[in-house]
């Protein structure tokens, strides 16, 4: 039995730190130029981000799982901030793995005045660069400006919260 633990922990060590070597990109930086992408939303209608650049700022932010609860505090706190985005002339955009279903449910379920894009294979997660924790996909905001850039990031894994206010302090301050 002894043995059995100690090869299920040597194979659990070994997959996590496979998965951490595995990571090789780089999360986008500021000055960066955002990755071209098409995802579902939470309609089922394609979104191009090439159709937005130029036209307003974008406040993408990556998050693990729909209705998780630091998922669905961040998530209320872009809805309850939503018109101080709007005011500040920037689209908020919210990306996981989840499905289109799923995320027109989380959507309706809080009031989510804002777009919820549907990455199934974590394609458009993996060209950001976002890095797992653990097994748990990451939780990083980005500020996206007018000509396409990373203006600005912010990267807390359990403070959901925080993610929305610090993009907001940072629309506010430029």
């Amino acid at each position: 039995m002894g043995n059995y633990i100690m090869v299920t922990l040597s194979v659990l060590l070994l997959l996590i730190f496979t998965a951490a070597c595995g990571q090789k990109k780089n999360t986008l930086k500021v000055g960066d130029q955002v990755p071209t992408f098409i995802l579902k939303d939470q309609n089922g209608n394609d979104f191009n981000i090439d159709e937005h650049i130029g036209k307003q700022k974008l406040v993408i932010y990556f998050y693990p799982k729909d209705e998780s609860s630091v998922c669905t505090k961040e998530a209320c706190a872009f809805r309850d901030s939503y018109a101080d985005y709007v005011k500040a002339g920037a689209m908020v955009i919210g990306i996981n793995s989840g499905s289109v279903k799923s995320h027109k449910a989380f959507a309706a379920n809080h009031q989510l005045p804002f777009t919820l894009l549907s990455d199934p294979d974590n394609l458009v997660l993996r060209s950001f660069g976002i890095k797992d924790v653990l097994v748990i996909t990451g939780r990083e905001t980005f500020v996206i400006d007018l000509s396409g850039k990373v203006a600005y990031r912010f990267r807390a894994m359990m403070s959901g919260n925080e993610h929305s206010q610090k993009a907001l302090e940072y629309l506010r301050s430029n």
